[in-house]
């Protein structure tokens, strides 16, 4: 079997700017909502999927933000889409999906969890980690851990890691502590870009390896002082950056793999939140019930 873990978060954002907007009854814009659901089911829909889990930030902020103060907060995000998360996690839910609505973890920290809860099972034969987040890309282990852009329709398994980045799955967080995260909120250190970062990260494997003295590199790198030089003053935010990237694998969580497997919506649950919403018709689409 395979096991399917979705980024809610990015699916709800793909939605609410890519779906039409939408009224329910009440006056709330639900079009991303819909968007999510139509979503889910159209994935339900596809060969081989069986058993699926959905992980959401339910607040956008973390533990992370009290690690560093300029790490990614709500601040700027469309009150409508913030609005709906509730009603996203609602929907995933009576759809007959696992959900998991993270307060205090990340999305990514539930999917990382799940994976590697999972990813041994000897009746798993793929994770299949349903995001283009770079971040989730740490979680690839050759092609039985892979992420998948539903989008694009694109599979990346640990060669296309490498191929995409320079990098292997497990040098994710040191690349992207030397490169930064602007959609995280940390910048990375000075100086230190794509190439720079693949080359020495390849050489010596993690950032704590990289010799201070840029003539001790056996690795050619334009601009090898100045790198040396910035990331020697910068050796303790590069740690926290790395620590803010790396995802965490203990998220409390009570589901077996059993549990993941779809039997199908609650249908009254499922025709209550259609009523909610103003979208009755999406009804007609779903075509297995939970017993």
């Amino acid at each position: 079997m395979q096991v399917h873990l979705v980024d809610g978060t990015y699916e709800l954002f793909r939605a609410h700017f890519g779906a039409p907007p939408a009224k329910a009854p009440d006056g709330r814009e639900v079009g991303a909502t819909r968007g999510i659901m139509r979503s889910m089911l159209s994935l339900l829909g596809e060969d081989g999927v069986t058993h699926v889990a959905v992980s959401f930030d339910h607040v956008i902020e973390s533990f992370r933000n009290d690690m560093y103060a300029g790490y990614k907060t709500s601040a700027g995000v469309d009150a409508e889409l913030l609005a709906q998360f509730p009603l996203a996690e609602r929907a995933t839910e009576v759809l007959g999906l696992v959900t998991w609505p993270l307060v205090e973890f990340e999305a990514d920290d539930g999917i990382a969890t799940a994976a590697a809860r999972f990813k041994d099972d000897p009746e798993v034969e793929r994770i299949v980690v349903c995001s283009p987040d770079k971040d989730l890309s740490q979680l690839v282990e050759g092609t039985r851990v892979v992420c998948f852009d539903r989008m694009r329709g694109k599979v990346t398994d640990e060669a296309g890691v490498v191929e995409k980045f320079g990098v292997g799955p497990a040098q994710i967080p040191d690349y992207l502590a030397l490169v930064g995260d602007s959609a995280d909120g940390y910048p990375g250190v000075p100086k230190w870009g794509a190439k720079s970062s693949a080359a020495l990260l390849s050489r010596y494997g993690s950032i704590e390896a990289i010799p201070s003295d840029a003539m001790l590199w056996d690795v050619a790198v334009r601009g090898a002082p100045a790198l040396s030089l910035s990331l020697e003053t910068h050796r303790t935010e590069a740690a926290l950056y790395k620590q803010l990237a790396t995802l965490c694998y203990d998220v409390p969580m009570p589901e077996t793999l059993d549990d993941l497997r779809w039997q199908g919506a609650d249908r009254q649950a499922l025709t209550a939140l259609c009523r909610d919403l103003g979208d009755e018709g999406f009804l007609e689409r779903v075509s297995h019930w939970r017993t």
